[in-house]
């Protein structure tokens, strides 16, 4: 079946019930995720779940997913061992223009930040930055950007994904930003890993086999979305707020969805300073899922 082939009609009792257990697939609903997971809504043997990137480690920990875009940081923070599936990713080599601290003062003399709690990576990644560029170590604070408290507004806010195009905060009253991704190329000269596909590193053979199954589906998926990102933009971009020449650029040009070894330096680079820092309990050494049948 082609990615993007209609859905076939509802088998028979008898065809049920030789039908294959669906990979159950947790993915993220923002614009750039789009380049992976369109069209995957009509693979057959995919099950997807939509939720915000922090949420996704918790299915897989706890069996509701077999596969997840999850935020790269939770690789080493998740509760059992991990195993990259490395068919495709959400990075940058640069600027990535929805990963933005936003600061009434200079970056060097925050000290406090309220701190979205939709990407575990993102706030570690400031945290990192800070570190390495200004030697500070900041005190951060959950901050839901979706529902904000009332009152004042907080000194600095970091903030990722759609929000920060649609709803971007007053430019006059924060009027030092630094983008994430353009700040850590700046500092290693490396590509940035946001997310990557991860499943359960103890996935029974069942599993395993649902898990290689998707993979290639997903591989296929984001090659092919490569050459249809101006209609992407077209059916998604739009309604959801964002200017069309920003949302080309913004997918085209400025992410990187290939994981591949510049891309996995760079996360290794990340892994190594996060340990480094403390921020982590304990360092992971990256594991891929093997290859097989």
């Amino acid at each position: 079946m082609t990615p993007n082939a209609a859905i076939s009609p509802s088998p028979t009792s008898a065809e049920a019930g030789r039908r294959p257990t669906p990979c159950r697939l947790g993915v993220v609903s923002y614009l750039n995720t789009l380049p992976l997971i369109a069209g995957l809504e009509a693979c057959e043997g995919l099950e997807l779940d939509h939720a915000v990137p922090s949420e996704l480690v918790g299915r897989l920990v706890d069996h509701r997913a077999d596969l997840a875009l999850c935020s790269a940081f939770d690789y080493l923070a998740s509760p059992v061992p991990l195993a990259i599936v490395p068919v495709g990713m959400l990075g940058c080599h640069g600027a990535t223009m929805t990963v933005r601290l936003y600061s009434r003062v200079p970056a060097a003399r925050v000290r406090r930040v309220h701190a979205d709690t939709d990407s575990h990576t993102s706030v570690k990644l400031l945290s990192v930055l800070l570190r390495e560029r200004y030697g500070v170590a900041v005190e951060l604070v959950p901050y839901d950007a979706r529902s904000p408290d009332s009152g004042d507004s907080p000194e600095s806010l970091l903030l990722i994904g759609d929000k920060v195009i649609v709803d971007a905060p007053d430019h006059r009253k924060y009027p030092h930003q630094l983008d994430l991704g353009e700040a850590w190329l700046e500092s290693f000269g490396l590509p940035f890993v946001f997310a990557t596909w991860m499943c359960r590193a103890d996935l029974d053979d069942a599993a395993r086999k649902r898990v290689r199954t998707a993979a290639a589906l997903l591989d296929r998926q984001r090659r092919h979305n490569r050459s249809r990102i101006p209609g992407i933009v077209h059916r998604h971009a739009i309604g959801r707020g964002w200017p069309r020449f920003d949302a080309e650029l913004y997918l085209d040009r400025m992410l990187r969805y290939d994981f591949d070894g510049h891309a996995r330096a760079g996360l290794a680079k990340f892994f190594e300073l996060v340990a480094q820092h403390g921020l982590v309990d304990a360092p992971r050494s990256i594991e891929f899922l093997p290859p097989g049948p």
